[in-house]
Parts: structure tokens; C-alpha cells; sequence
């Protein structure tokens, strides 16, 4: 559930030398849920940096780079994470009454964040969330919230009222402080946060009647943030009905697979496109609709080939046998050879 979360209100990644910085707070209504009651994740680009949960009550490093902060930094951020506790609690109780509910499991996540890009340009963001929907966001160059939901409207008057000014507050917090801990944590990362891995490609395709279905697998691949399509006559983009998920390996890297169904005509070409920051230009990989039944081929002449070799070396045994005066079926053991040299009569 927190991962849909978080995948809800997350931040598409980008191509380039651009930087993130972003956290989630969510809360969930009552125990028993196997959450916590109260968390807090956040991450630079795709590396999580911190926790903090209501079982816990304390903020901790993730990534090993986060170490670089001393006692006073933890304890600080462990109290804030005490005081927006009671905050987040309240705020899942205030949704429920909106919207009628009295019971249930239900969250409210707050999403905000920053951007530095790689021109230098800076961009904010800030989303709340309720049970995975939008529920309003903050307009970062006029510093006023937007209701997404009718249930948000209280809120959003209240908090963009003149003597609140809540979104003024936030709006002048993204654009400086929040740059200025993205870099300081830049800093402590850079080696892993901008280690650029090509991606390994590989295109497939299976017929199955009419309707032929091809696979582009992209992995090996880092950061995360990665354009992966498949192109028809190298222009036209065919659309997937699959959601593209971008799934992490052990060793740091990530994979992510692009599958589309086409119909096959003689005069058309496909091709998988992927972009990625580590490439200087996209690659484009063309699918070859021979290959397949070209392996399939490659297989059924090999088992020939080893079935051939085998009747060859069957009928040398049998005539070899019966030139003898041996039966093909009789089995003979050769015995070591004699000291003065000569060998044993029943030696084959």
C-alpha cells in the first residue's frame, strides 16, 4: 500500500544531470494495519537517505553517505518527526469526517520536494494525499494551495488566506532552504548518486496467430530514469498497454521490460528506442522477425546432426562385430596388457 503511495505522488525522473530531493509523510487511521501509524522516507534522486516511523520515534540514515551527519542533525530531525506525529494523526481523522467515513483503513501523505537542474534552474513541489488520491497541491510560483477534491476546499481558503499564508511560507522554503540541503547532500553522495551505467539491451518477439508480441528488455542500467519505446518504421511510436515498471537488482542497477502487440506487414520495421543519461545518443535496437526461426532452425539441425553421428557410429559397431565372427550383441571387456608386451586375445 505504501509503495502505491508512493507511486502515486511520485516525481517523474529525467535524462539528465538533474537532482532530487523529496519526502514522504504519510499516516494511517487506527493499529492492526502492519504500517505504522506515522512515517517519514526521504530521497535524493532514487536513493533513500532517511527514515522515521511512529514505532521507532527516531529519524535514522539509509544510504551509508548519510553518516557524513553528526548527533545534532539526527536529533533534530528525530524531534520534528515527534512534533508532525500528532499532526498527521489529526489530519487522517479530519479527512474521514469530509468524507463520512468512521471506519476503516485508511492514509493521508504529504509529498514535497525540490529540483536542481542541471542548467542550474531550481523547481518545487508539494502534494497531499488521501487512500492514494490527489487531494491538493501547492502552485509553487504563486504560493497558493488547489483544492484537487471538493473535500480540500476548507483547507485550501483557509490556508490561502491572507492572514495564513501557508503556501507563501512553504513556497519561499522550497526555493532556498530545501536547494541548499539538495546540495549539501550532493556533496556527500556524489560518487554513487552520479556513477552512470549503460544499459544492456535485448529485443524479442513470439507470434501467437495474427498478433505478434515483442519484448524489449532494458537492464543493467543506472540511475534509474530511463525513456524506453517501441518505434514503428523508426517514427511512429506504438503504444504498450502494460505499465512500465522499473524494477531494482542487487547490484545497485536497475531493469525494466516494454512489451507491445502488433500486427506483422511485410513492408514494416520495429525497434526498440531507449534514452538513458549515460548515453551520449539513444540507442536504438531493430528486431529481426527471422531470428527466432532462425535459432529454431539452428536447434532442429544440431539434434540431426548429433542423431546422424550416432546411427553412423551404431552401424560401424555392428559391421566392425560381425567382420569378427562376434554376435553385435555380446559385450567383451579388454584385460590389461602383458609384461612381455603382447596383449590379451580377448581384447577388442
Amino acid at each position: 500500500m505504501f509503495s502505491l503511495l508512493l507511486l502515486i505522488l511520485g516525481v517523474s525522473g529525467v535524462c539528465s544531470d538533474s537532482h532530487t530531493l523529496r519526502y514522504y509523510n504519510t499516516a494511517v487511521s487506527g493499529k492492526g494495519s502492519g504500517l505504522p501509524e506515522y512515517s517519514e522516507v526521504g530521497y535524493v534522486d532514487d536513493q533513500q537517505i532517511v527514515h522515521y516511523n511512529s514505532d521507532s520515534h527516531l529519524q535514522r540514515p539509509v544510504a551509508p553517505w548519510m553518516n557524513n551527519e553528526g548527533a545534532e542533525y539526527w536529533e533534530r530531525e528525530t524531534q520534528r518527526n515527534k512534533g508532525n506525529e500528532p499532526v498527521f494523526r489529526h489530519n487522517v481523522r479530519t479527512a474521514m469526517s469530509r468524507f463520512n467515513q468512521t471506519g476503516g483503513l485508511h492514509s493521508y501523505q504529504w509529498m514535497y520536494g525540490c529540483e536542481l537542474r542541471d542548467d542550474g534552474s531550481t523547481a518545487g513541489y508539494m502534494q497531499d494525499g488521501y487512500d492514494g488520491r490527489d487531494f491538493m497541491s501547492l502552485d509553487t510560483e504563486r504560493g497558493i494551495y488547489i483544492p484537487t477534491m471538493h473535500e480540500a476546499q476548507i483547507t485550501t481558503q483557509r490556508w490561502n488566506s491572507p492572514d495564513v499564508r501557508v503556501g507563501e511560507r512553504y513556497r519561499i522554503y522550497l526555493q532556498n532552504e530545501c536547494i541548499e540541503w539538495l546540495k549539501t547532500y550532493i556533496t556527500y553522495g556524489r560518487e554513487d548518486l552520479e556513477r552512470r551505467v549503460r544499459p544492456q539491451v535485448k529485443v524479442t518477439g513470439h507470434r501467437s496467430g495474427e498478433v505478434t508480441k515483442l519484448h524489449c528488455q532494458v537492464y543493467g542500467f543506472h540511475p534509474r530514469a530511463v525513456d524506453v519505446k517501441w518505434m514503428r518504421n523508426g517514427r511512429d511510436e506504438v503504444p504498450s498497454d502494460e505499465a512500465k515498471k522499473i524494477l531494482p537488482h542487487p547490484d545497485g542497477t536497475y531493469q525494466t521490460r516494454v512489451s507491445v502487440e502488433v500486427f506483422l506487414r511485410d513492408e514494416d520495421t520495429y525497434s526498440c528506442y531507449v534514452d538513458h543519461s549515460s548515453l551520449e545518443e539513444p540507442l536504438t535496437v531493430l528486431w529481426n522477425p527471422n531470428e527466432n526461426r532462425t535459432s529454431y532452425i539452428g536447434i532442429i539441425c544440431g539434434v540431426v546432426a548429433v542423431l546422424l553421428v550416432l546411427v553412423i557410429a551404431v552401424t560401424g559397431i555392428i559391421l566392425y562385430k560381425r567382420r569378427s565372427g562376434k554376435s553385435p550383441g555380446n559385450t567383451y571387456v579388454p584385460t590389461p596388457n602383458k609384461e612381455d608386451g603382447s596383449s590379451d586375445s580377448s581384447a577388442i
